[in-house]
């Protein structure tokens, strides 16, 4: 079944070739195992044969045989390989194969017993790499005949066992050879690592790509967690269909409504955001059309008209030939102290059935800004992100009642007879 091959060039040794069948589809279970041990064992023993070559070359010096500077560029450039690809190949052999070093002395191997089971096929690469690992942690002060029986006992389990009773007892051996651990220090503590990169897809989204460390990471995701929570059944039983995806982009959103709106927040005062919007007087005025945001960004008329609802804006309207008609001065559209009779009022977000509290809501114009409606009590209502988009783009309507409250008008399609309902959840609550 095999076909024996002797090296050309004179050593002694042999290696086994196993023939390949040429109809392997006939082949039975045990054909198929003998032939992967076979192969297997093939490709550890060539392995083994190549690091004794490498180490040779790097005892010679690859610039007198070959006019390379190192052993590693050289290996990287026959192999076809990166430099880092062909590290490991190169430092394994050093490890595992003695060497010379300029003035001829030889150098020992770092682990001969280790290169003698590899040599055999017994062991491959990663149980090498294991053994070598746990043999580096080995303290200095280790005398060389306990570490050359640490090495032995690891080699011995590794032709038989697997990666985690190799762990083990390379952890136990080491409990062993140095009962105190290494000396603890107390280093200066490293500066946290950070990163976050917001780019703007050529589609109009957002994207956020970002790197925390676990203090920050953590951080990050109970905040998410608890803004993320499906919103409850309103009185209608409508349930939250959000994916726990959509769910945390909206918990995001929410989240840097509040840091926006905090009075500590540079540059804002406690206001919302400062935007600047192009748009042209139709479409300021029908919420049909587009929008230029911030010079950069695009959005719908329809969006402008709800991100001015409680924003500082900077309006510059065109006419139908693209021409400037008025470039607005800033206006400041909800004050603190309009928010806070806001806040007292209302509760929270006053769309019937919503538990959101006033630091998760925007101030929302009734009679739209744009539409000459006033920035007072009477034409401002609480609102959550959700509600307030509804209230933007669905078919539910908001009104003042007659004792100065807000009230909401529903579909047809959920209530014939379109009866006003108020929110009465943060009453109850106060």
């Amino acid at each position: 079944m095999f076909d024996r091959v002797w090296y050309s060039w004179g050593v002694s040794e042999t290696t086994f070739v196993p023939e390949l069948p040429q109809e392997l589809w006939r082949a039975g279970k045990l054909e198929l195992a003998h032939g992967v041990q076979q192969f297997l064992q093939l490709m550890r023993v060539a392995s083994a044969g190549l690091g004794r070559y490498l180490a040779e070359i790097e005892s010679r010096g690859s610039k007198d045989l070959y006019g390379y500077g190192t052993t590693l560029a050289w290996f990287a450039d026959v192999a076809g390989l990166s430099q880092a690809e062909a590290r490991p190949y190169v430092n394994q052999a050093i490890d595992l194969n003695p060497t010379r070093a300029l003035d001829g002395r030889e150098i020992p191997a770092f682990a001969p017993a280790t290169a003698a089971a590899a040599a055999d096929g017994a062991i491959g690469q990663e149980r090498i790499k294991q053994i070598l690992g746990i043999l580096k942690e080995i303290p200095a002060e280790v005398s060389v005949e306990a570490r050359e029986r640490t090495e032995k006992t690891l080699v011995d389990l590794a032709r038989d066992a697997g990666p985690s009773e190799v762990s083990e007892l390379g952890s136990t051996l080491l409990g062993l050879l140095d009962p105190d651990g290494t000396e603890p220090k107390d280093p200066e503590p490293s500066q946290p690592r950070r990163e976050l990169t917001v780019e703007r897809r050529k589609d109009g989204f957002w994207k956020i790509k970002g790197l925390l460390d676990d203090e920050l990471g953590a951080r990050t995701a109970a905040a998410l967690e608890a803004y993320a929570k499906p919103r409850p059944a309103d009185e209608f039983g409508q349930a939250d269909f959000r994916t726990k995806t959509e769910r945390q982009g909206d918990a995001w959103a929410e989240l840097l409504d509040l840091a926006i709106a905090c009075p500590d927040q540079p540059g804002t005062n406690g206001y919302r955001t400062l935007i600047h919007v192009t748009v042209g007087l139709d479409e300021l005025k029908t919420g049909i059309g587009k929008a230029c945001l911030d010079y950069v960004g695009e959005m719908t008329a329809r969006e402008a008209r709800m991100a001015a609802c409680d924003c500082l804006m900077l309006p510059v309207v065109l006419n139908a030939a693209g021409e400037p008609l008025d470039v607005g001065r800033l206006r400041r559209f909800v004050t603190p102290g309009q928010r806070r009779a806001l806040n007292i009022r209302d509760g929270g977000c006053a769309f019937p059935g919503c538990h959101r509290r006033p630091k998760n809501c925007h101030a929302h114009h009734i009679h739209h800004w744009a539409d000459g409606g006033r920035t007072d009590l009477r034409n401002l209502v609480l609102l959550c992100g959700f509600h307030h988009r509804l209230i933007h783009h669905g078919e539910w309507e908001v009104r003042m009642a007659a004792d100065g409250l807000p009230e909401f008008i529903p579909p047809q399609y959920r209530d014939p007879l379109r009866s006003p309902r108020r929110n009465t959840l943060h009453r109850a609550a106060a």
